[in-house]
């Protein structure tokens, strides 16, 4: 089942621009406000936060290795519901339309998913599926472009270290 959805931004727009600017960034950033309690997993190309854990770089010890091998593990889980949704509704592969109804065609889609998955349906089987998630990259930087860019470097630099430690105890602890 999907939970969230932006189908506004084009597909050259960078995964973590769009999280950067939804309703659910701002909700977690906040931390009175967070939607729920836990973790979100995401890939090399997002930042590190408290509440949002990428991989590590290079990992050394055991522990985290194994917490590369799980992250990853949840990443496929990921790029394999993401290859359901397009088996089902093969129009998501190469969608050539205007970007309104593109919009409009993916929510549905999605939505159409989700009613599936509620009544149980059978998945697709197809042998094609489209990677979303580099699960074999482990980029994972303190990205310096956006903490130029970002209105209080500072405050970005925190974050970036709150969310390293937390990553550290979430290894360090399990």
């Amino acid at each position: 089942m999907f939970i969230n959805c932006i189908a506004k931004w084009p597909g050259s727009f960078h995964d973590s621009g769009i999280l950067r600017e939804s309703s659910l960034f701002s909700a977690f950033e906040d931390k009175d406000r967070r939607p729920l309690k836990g973790i979100i997993l995401g890939d090399s190309g997002y930042m590190l936060r408290e509440w949002l854990f990428t991989p590590l770089v290079n990992p050394v010890t055991c522990k985290e290795r194994s917490y590369n091998f799980y992250h990853s593990s949840a990443c496929t889980a990921v790029e394999q519901a993401i290859g359901v949704l397009k088996r089902r509704w093969h129009c998501l592969r190469r969608l050539r339309l205007e970007p309104a109804k593109a919009c409009k065609v993916i929510t549905v889609c999605i939505m159409l998913h989700n009613y599936d998955r509620k009544l149980k349906l059978e998945d697709p089987t197809d042998s094609d599926s489209d990677s979303e998630c580099d699960s074999s990259s482990q980029n994972t930087h303190f990205d310096v472009e956006e903490v130029k860019h970002a209105k209080n470097p500072v405050s970005e630099r925190a974050r970036f270290a709150a969310g390293k430690a937390a990553r550290c105890q979430l290894i360090n602890y399990f």
